[in-house]
């Protein structure tokens, strides 16, 4: 009995977290579920710190990738990316296109996709504004797909990567071995669907006489913080050392010299990040581990096994699209955390796990709901008055998501 209500629990914390009811913000949601879970004695203490536990590279990372991306935001950085991107244009609406769409897959890959949801949006968002954009709705549609088409270019280009490798995460030189072609193939699909859906409003002219943002010397410092991080990222990622400490470390101190220098509090920077994404993550830890206690990860381990033993490409495809599918309906970072459990518990062939996490990354492209970086997308959006509705976006998404996914999946024995 205790696992039924162990489940309802779980169930209705995940359809918070999607829907925000009462317009709570997520962590509560998480959080709420998982201290019902430990105050009804469906888990213990020690279950629950055991989940806690086991996201500590994650919000290490985040944490210090939150605080690199609000330094770099607070000293104009990608406003001044922005702005070069309007200037190289020339006014062409498919330049302005390719060249959002470049700075995309670099924020993204460099600094995850949910840097590009909260610092590249507001950047496009004013560029765009300033050059006279009709019809701003492409460039920012860019923000959000390619956020998650990204996201498996390196390790660090994705949360999620870490959940679903944990302990086990690949050296950089493995990692580009098993993605860099899947991840070119989407971002080439991801390119090319978009910009046929939007090919009407991609027929204006704007100006480029805009002013552009002057780079400050510690705008230039924010820059080359990360670079550096970059650096010491792919060092670790080269040499399979956990990513949590170093992101945090660098990010932490890198932040804190910027401020220095600028003369400003480091709180500032430290209050504008958004730490209950900590929270969230942390309760969802917790549900999960929940949810491993009732025995289903350990079942759907056994079956995913047992399944790629019959046929493992058929089951490679398989398993991806049906998480690409499931991202939406519970979102990818609670399904990351149960996938990533399931992960470490079955020996699957790596063409599995490479279709697993595929699945996880560019599966939320599909609806707004799919991913925290989406939802954080969305949000930038409201507070600028632009409304992308859920019908909107997924007319949109059933192209961009699906031809790529099915595309990547079915070529994903072969290379």
């Amino acid at each position: 009995m205790n696992n039924y209500f162990i489940w309802l629990i779980s169930l209705l914390a995940i359809a918070g977290v999607i829907i925000r009811p009462f317009k709570l913000p997520e962590a509560v949601w998480a959080i709420g579920g998982a201290l019902l879970l430990l105050g009804f004695g469906f888990i213990s203490f020690e279950t629950a710190a055991a989940g806690v536990e086991k996201g500590t590279d994650v919000y290490l990372f985040l944490a210090g990738m939150m605080l690199l991306s609000e330094a770099a935001r607070e000293e104009k950085l990608f406003d001044w990316i922005a702005g070069h991107a309007v200037k190289a244009s020339r006014g062409s609406a498919h330049h302005l296109f390719l060249l959002i769409f470049l700075s995309g897959i670099i924020v993204t890959a460099l600094l995850s996709n949910d840097a590009t949801a909260v610092v590249l949006t507001p950047a496009v968002i004013a560029a765009t504004r300033a050059a006279g954009v009709k019809n701003n709705l492409p460039y920012l549609l860019i923000c959000a797909f390619i956020a998650n088409a990204a996201s498996f270019v390196l390790p660090i280009s994705n949360p999620a990567n870490l959940v679903i490798y944990q302990t086990q995460l690949p050296s950089l030189g493995n990692w580009f071995a098993q993605f860099l072609l899947p991840a070119a193939i989407v971002i080439v699909l991801t390119y090319f669907i978009l910009k046929i859906s939007q090919r009407k409003a991609l027929s204006e002219k704007f100006s480029t006489d805009i002013p552009v943002v002057t780079l400050s010397t510690t705008g230039k410092l924010a820059l080359y913080s990360i670079i550096f991080t970059v650096f010491v990222l792919l060092i670790c990622s080269a040499y399979s050392v956990p990513l949590g400490w170093p992101t945090f470390i660098t990010g932490f101190l890198c932040t804190a010299i910027i401020s220095l220098i600028a003369k400003k509090s480091i709180l500032k920077a430290f209050g504008h990040v958004s730490w209950s994404v900590l929270i969230l993550v942390a309760g969802l830890f917790i549900i999960v581990e929940g949810l491993t206690q009732t025995g289903i990860t350990h079942h759907l381990a056994t079956m995913l096994a047992n399944a790629a033993k019959q046929n493992v490409n058929n089951t490679a495809i398989a398993t991806g699209g049906i998480i690409g599918i499931a991202c939406n309906l519970m979102n990818n970072l609670p399904a990351g955390l149960i996938v990533g459990e399931i992960a470490q518990t079955a020996v699957i062939p790596d063409v599995v796990r490479k279709a697993m996490l595929i699945g996880i990354d560019l599966g939320p492209n599909l609806s707004v709901t799919g991913s925290l970086a989406t939802i954080l997308w969305l949000q930038a959006l409201r507070r600028e008055g632009i409304t992308v509705s859920a019908v909107q976006f997924l007319k949109i998404g059933l192209a961009v998501m699906l031809i790529p996914m099915l595309v990547v999946l079915l070529l994903l024995p072969y290379i």
